[in-house]
């Protein structure tokens, strides 16, 4: 750092140092007397100037503790005082610039703010801003309708609902409700919860990219399919150990399969360089709200099945975050910057801002992607999600493929137990990729299952 004497004027009289204490600070010498300089006192109207000034002086110094005492007590004053230096300081009064955001909020955090009491402008979903802005969502009315409608309908305690088209980016529907705290709504989308077993996409890409498995891999495991106890997961060397395949094992959510993929197969260092590719303990989206997702490293081999089985409670993500890995994996391991507006105009309807897609990283290959569409293909037939879309008879209620991932924990910020649905539609070239997250109590209302498929049935048979 630079010293502080570097950086003061010099001196316009450098032999004058009445505060030194060096070597300088001697005794005078008798040739001091001659060489030092003496101001004249003053006399005649010099000497009634300098009474006039001292006065003047007095009485400022007087009424000084005065003003300050009744300054403490008003704000009024201050304005009048503010008000009559901005009246030095500006000659001419600037003009008002209109169509301007506050500053340091992005255009997608002021949509998110109005989305709530935007309008429907022909097939447009619009609001405008207090400043005149224009803003032109990318946002389907109709598709926003019948989400909010149905958790309202069933006046879920909680409920956040993101969705959106995998090649541009572009959010399709963003809405939530809660019965409980309408407050929680206005962040639910940016807020962090415990991403249960969404985390197995994490723990199979891992193990994908290092090609230590494909779809058809198998996997010998002890416990039951449901088990949280990673002791209990360890295989038998005396044989008799159960054996499922990746496949199956995602869409049936095995966790004692993906506790032995992490720790066994992939490993703890390929896991933890997943985490950090699919933009966790990191500035993902900085352009919105969203708080950056959570996954400490595991601690022991323990910490570390937990966390590929999607039980470790401290591993959180956002809603917006949570969709945004959906809809990468769906565009082929292309991750695109997500956007709530196509197009931004001011009050006399030129545009300020224009739409562009924008791709913010690779999450996974291309083969890797693939491969994770292949198993979790297999949620929706024949896995935890069978019951949301097919009817009593087992026939589909959607004619339309889907790749999707449950997941299922108790958490405490809102308390309550947490169901997860994350999917993209259809198989070969996905247009849509979305995440519900629903919190229930004891008693159940709906899961997020059945929220992604009223979305999925608005969207393709609209």
């Amino acid at each position: 750092m630079q010293d502080l004497k570097n950086l003061s004027q010099k001196s316009r009289f450098p032999n004058f140092k009445p505060f030194s204490t060096g070597n300088r600070n001697k005794r005078l010498n008798s040739n001091f007397e001659t060489k030092r300089f003496r101001l004249p006192f003053p006399v005649g109207k010099q000497l009634q100037k300098l009474k006039l000034t001292l006065i003047f002086l007095a009485v400022v110094l007087a009424l000084t503790p005065v003003c300050l005492a009744t300054l403490r007590h008003s704000k009024a004053p201050l304005q009048h005082i503010g008000g009559w230096f901005t009246s030095l300081t500006e000659s001419t009064p600037k003009p008002v610039e209109a169509a301007k955001q506050p500053r340091g909020q992005s255009t997608f955090a002021l949509a998110g703010s109005l989305l709530e009491n935007a309008e429907m402008n022909g097939d447009q979903l619009t609001a405008r801003t207090s400043e005149g802005l224009l803003l032109n969502y990318t946002v389907q009315g109709g598709l926003q309708k019948r989400v909010h409608d149905f958790l309202a309908k069933n006046q879920v305690p909680y409920g956040v609902f993101v969705a959106i088209e995998p090649a541009t980016g572009r959010i399709l529907g963003m809405t939530s409700y809660s019965s409980v705290d309408p407050s929680w709504t206005r962040s639910s989308a940016y807020g962090l919860y415990p991403m249960a077993s969404l985390f197995k996409i994490i723990t199979a890409s891992a193990a994908l990219e290092s090609r230590k498995i494909t779809p058809d891999s198998v996997v010998e495991f002890r416990g039951g399919a449901t088990s949280e106890t990673p002791r209990y997961w360890e295989i038998s060397q005396r044989g008799k150990n159960n054996r499922l395949d990746v496949t199956y094992a995602m869409g049936k959510s095995i966790n004692p399969v993906y506790g032995r993929i992490a720790s066994d197969i992939a490993g703890k260092t390929s896991v933890m360089e997943s985490v950090s590719r699919f933009g966790f303990n990191q500035e993902l989206l900085p352009e919105t709200p969203a708080k950056p997702s959570q996954a400490s490293e595991p601690q022991s081999n323990n910490d570390l099945m937990l966390m590929g089985a999607g039980l470790d409670h401290d591993v959180k993500i956002s809603p917006l975050h949570a969709a945004v890995i959906m809809s990468a994996i769906a565009n082929g391991g292309r991750m695109m910057a997500p956007v709530l507006t196509s197009s931004v105009s001011d009050d006399k309807g030129r545009q300020k801002e224009v739409f562009a897609p924008r791709e913010i990283r690779r999450l996974v290959s291309p083969e890797t992607a693939s491969s994770l569409t292949r198993m979790l293909s297999s949620t929706v037939l024949t896995g935890t999600s069978r019951r949301a879309f097919h009817d009593r008879r087992g026939r589909l209620l959607l004619d339309v493929s889907i790749a999707a991932k449950t997941g299922s924990i108790n958490g405490d910020d809102p308390k309550g137990h947490y169901s997860w649905f994350a999917a993209f539609a259809p198989l070969q070239n996905p247009r849509i990729a979305l995440v519900a997250l629903v919190i229930n109590p004891d008693k159940w209302k709906i899961k997020a299952s059945q929220v992604g498929q009223q979305a999925l049935e608005e969207f393709f048979e609209k």
